[in-house]
């Protein structure tokens, strides 16, 4: 169990290797009571996570499919916080910026309130941090809403972002793997991205550590498309190794 993570996340972090869990071992691993553990698997019941069954929960996620963001936020929370931190701290004032959507995203857009710059935000998530900072100059893209993920897809998107010319692209991913590639869940998703890439004169991608672990379905580019990767100091030396070596900078956090 990683530190730092919240109960739930450790339960979720859980199920994501084993597929079902226990409360009997939950409970031994969280030093936490049955009781504690069979409330927590009830609340990830109701996000869609998992389904209880006698004694403990199996994933209800299906192969390939992403978690819900709620409990996307729960994985790694300190260690995203801290990339988001990095990322933005590299973008000067006077910068237009787009910024990528999911869990990384929305804490880089709670860094980037304290900033001058022009935002282009790809996630209804996001708008709310950014609307009332008084350095943020917002430039909405318009396109339709994913469900459950609140960014931003479709054709509205992608135009509108081929009619920009920005500095920078903080970039999230599902996947990131010098071999596969840059990856999402959502094929409407991974075009937007790679059209906000288009848009941007240099790419800085935040990935925490477990997304090298995984691959996702919709390609969104090659890796040696990333000017620059900030991560956390989990992440596998062998690939920042690679990275470093295809001519990515790579800053672990």
């Amino acid at each position: 169990m990683a530190y730092g993570e919240t109960r739930q996340a450790q339960i979720v972090r859980a199920l994501r290797s084993a597929e079902a869990v226990s409360v009997a071992d939950l409970s031994r691993a969280l030093g936490a009571s049955e009781v504690t553990i069979r409330r927590d698997l009830a609340e990830l019941e109701q996000a869609g996570v998992l389904r209880r069954v006698r004694g403990g929960a199996v994933s209800a996620m299906l192969r390939g499919e992403g978690l819900p963001f709620a409990m996307r936020e729960l994985e790694r929370a300190e260690a995203k916080a801290r990339i988001a931190e990095a990322a933005v701290a590299r973008i000067s004032d006077g910068e237009s910026v787009v910024l990528d959507g999911g869990t990384t995203g929305s804490a880089a857009a709670r860094c980037l309130t304290q900033r001058r710059l022009t935002v282009v935000p790809l996630a209804l998530s996001e708008f709310g941090s950014l609307a009332s900072a008084p350095g943020v100059s917002l430039l909405l893209p318009g396109g339709t809403v994913c469900a459950g993920e609140s960014s931003l897809v479709g054709p509205m998107t992608e135009q509108n972002l081929a009619q920009l010319r920005l500095d920078t692209m903080l970039l999230t991913c599902c996947g990131f793997d010098p071999r596969r590639g840059v990856t999402a869940y959502d094929l409407g998703d991974a075009a937007v991205k790679r059209a906000a890439m288009a848009a941007s004169a240099r790419t800085i991608a935040m990935v925490d550590s477990s997304k090298f672990a995984r691959t996702a379905m919709a390609v969104v580019c090659p890796t040696t498309a990333v000017d620059m990767v900030i991560t956390d100091v989990d992440a596998p030396e062998d690939v920042v190794a690679a990275l470093r070596a295809d001519g990515i900078e790579v800053h672990c956090v």
